[in-house]
């Protein structure tokens, strides 16, 4: 049963209601008839505005044919890329009114929870979450063991960012005039309300709300959309915390590149070859990988310059971690007994002062200067 519900004292005081879709048409008729019920009698104008990248699957259709009774219209989208974020502040831009809500089309977030969110936002706050982590709130029971740690780790991970119990939310009020400039942000992906969050330094407060899944149709998330979400983070982080905030991104880049270094390391061994070749031998995928995802998420609110402009500065940059790393390497094994007998530890060392050689010149040479890129 949903909570009971708050009406806003103030007749004038209307909210847009701001939808992103892609191929949601089986949900928009059902989700316009529940916040119609959620605000008749309220005395609130509203409007549904949707935010389509280019479904192609009757929406339009579906929004004519409910836009002769309701306050709902659709813009679509036709420029790529798909992206929900993108069509939010798409959204923002075309409401009608001052004060805003974004949901999910997929009806789990819902609709009769949206005068609580008013309501808070009244209270004198910059942003209401409807947070499924507040005390109070729930996700759906059906979700896998893997979704539960999937979404936890998010939510821990953004956690610095932000204050709330709640970062990853999807379902919030806010003001078009507390928001930064909409030119100055730079999301990707699901994670809007983060985005404004960080950037706006927005108060925020919580609505526990109970979290539903879809019943009809296909969730968008999948590999792509958590690769993008921790290229977002990445943004957010060096945008709040600057060069500093790109040490564990390093860290957890170069932790991976560990993993191909050593299995390289040890595989040409097992085929024969001699261990301080194969030292050197495995030091090269490794790198390859680091430079990727470096370019990818640590630095990726940098300039991207081309490919083989930077890749030239990069191999140049990468025989200085090379000398490091396996010279270190080598002179550990060569000179002291205990390096030899214990070749790994030999590795390790050499892998930590290569990683720290790398990440400075990589950060002051490789990847260029802190200029953000666009979308």
């Amino acid at each position: 049963m949903p909570k009971t519900s708050q009406t806003p004292e103030a007749a004038d005081r209307n909210v847009s209601i701001i939808v992103p879709t892609f191929r949601e048409a089986a949900n928009i008729a059902p989700l316009a008839e529940r916040i119609d019920a959620a605000l008749s009698g309220t005395g609130l104008e509203w409007e549904l505005l949707l935010v389509d990248d280019d479904s192609g699957d009757g929406s339009e259709a579906v929004v004519a044919e409910l836009s002769r009774r309701l306050p709902v219209r659709m813009v679509v989208r036709r420029e790529p890329p798909r992206d929900l974020s993108l069509a939010v502040i798409e959204g923002i831009r075309l409401s009608r009114f001052d004060r805003l809500v974004v949901m999910d089309a997929d009806l789990s977030h819902p609709p009769e929870r949206i005068l609580d969110l008013l309501a808070a936002l009244d209270g004198g706050c910059d942003m209401v979450i409807g947070s499924r982590y507040a005390p109070g709130g729930s996700v759906d029971s059906s979700w896998s063991l893997y979704r539960v740690l999937n979404s936890r780790l998010a939510t821990w991970m953004a956690r610095p960012l932000v204050k709330c119990a709640d970062p990853m939310a999807g379902f919030f009020a806010t003001r078009r005039s507390v928001l930064p400039d909409l030119q100055l942000l730079r999301p990707m992906g699901y994670k809007i309300a983060l985005e404004l969050m960080v950037r706006g330094r927005l108060r925020v407060r919580e609505v526990s709300i109970d979290f539903r899944d879809r019943s009809v149709g296909l969730s968008k998330m999948n590999w792509r959309q958590q690769i993008r979400f921790l290229r977002h983070l990445s943004r957010l982080y060096n945008h709040k915390f600057g060069s500093l905030a790109r040490v564990p991104f390093f860290s957890a880049v170069g932790a991976s590149g560990l993993v191909v270094d050593l299995a390289c390391y040890l595989g040409l061994q097992w085929a024969g070859i001699e261990h301080r070749l194969a030292r050197f031998l495995s030091f090269w995928p490794a790198v390859g990988w680091n430079w990727a995802l470096n370019r990818g998420l640590t630095f990726s609110e940098r300039a991207r310059q081309p490919h083989l402009g930077q890749l030239a500065r990069f191999v140049a940059s990468s025989l200085v971690g090379l000398a490091v790393n396996v010279g270190s390497y080598a002179l550990l094994t060569s000179y002291m007994d205990l390096f030899d007998r214990h070749r790994l530890l030999a590795f390790f060392c050499g892998v930590s002062l290569g990683s720290i050689v790398n990440f400075l010149v990589a950060d002051l040479y490789v990847y260029g200067r802190r200029t953000e890129t666009g979308h």
